[in-house]
């Protein structure tokens, strides 16, 4: 049968070609590993589809000319083996993509934010209010407008804190067991308490979501990154890199547990 999106849009089964290589007898460790055959093959699937779709516009910095803001995006793919024992695999981004997190042969996000009639819309637009009222404030350097501006300067803090743990508490991660754990749980232990801006937005977890949603068994991890590197970092075109730690480490560790793994590769003296 030649590769197809299945009804759902987001599994998408492999040709004969794939039936060529044989499973791996353990997941890879993600944080540190070479990605198998099976997860090359998706990822050279995924390749051609970015260079070729013509569904949503995103400027990667590839096209010369190129209209909007150059953002290169990290970009994953699942292998996968599902209840009915079909093979194929699920690809993701990070982040948004096209100004969206919704997009055909993508998974879903884990939480979307974006949705019409959010708190988070709401939100902006009243920190978006207080800043606009802070600019006007601060045009009129009198005595009682510096009250004013310190005390709205206090409530936009606030409110941007109180916004984004709401957020954060919006985010629920499942693992093979169906067990469910909260963003904030998952990192109460880490090194301030809280996660990092943008945790459980990147490829990997919503990739594993959707699996265990689906009853879908995770074979094979890759992640690539697609486009022009930003300044601050070393991604390159193409290139393979695995699960970062800051965002992912705590999520991953939860959404693993009870999966036959590889060891974790042991660094090597300087």
């Amino acid at each position: 049968m030649p590769e197809s999106l299945s009804p759902d849009n987001f599994f998408i089964p492999f040709d004969r070609s794939a039936t060529a290589y044989s499973l791996p007898e353990k997941f890879s460790y993600p944080f540190a590993y070479k990605p198998h055959a099976l997860a090359l093959v998706a990822s050279e699937k995924l390749q051609v589809y970015l260079q070729r779709q013509q569904e949503w516009e995103h400027n990667f910095g590839l096209v010369e000319g190129q209209q909007g803001t150059v953002i290169g995006k990290m970009f994953g793919v699942l292998v996968v083996e599902t209840a009915q024992n079909e093979l194929g695999y699920l690809a993701a981004f990070s982040g948004k993509l096209a100004g969206s997190y919704h997009h055909l042969k993508f998974v879903p996000p884990v939480y979307d934010s974006l949705a019409e009639g959010s708190f988070l819309n709401t939100g902006m637009r009243e920190l978006t209010r207080i800043n606009q009222e802070i600019g006007a404030l601060e045009k009129q350097p009198t005595g009682e407008s510096k009250t004013q501006i310190e005390l709205l300067r206090k409530m936009r803090k606030t409110n941007s804190v109180a916004l984004q743990e709401k957020l954060f508490d919006q985010y629920h991660f499942r693992n093979q067991a169906g067990e469910e754990k909260s963003l904030r749980a998952l990192f109460h232990n880490s090194s301030n308490g809280n996660p990092p801006a943008g945790a459980g937005d990147c490829a990997a977890p919503k990739l594993f979501q959707y699996a265990f949603q689906h009853n879908m068994k995770p074979i094979a991890l890759a992640e690539f990154w697609w486009g022009l590197s930003p300044k601050s970092a070393h991604w390159k075109h193409g290139h393979f890199y695995p699960a970062c730690q800051e965002k992912c480490q705590p999520i991953l560790a939860h959404m693993l547990q009870g999966i036959a793994m590889d060891e974790k590769p042991q660094e090597q003296p300087h």
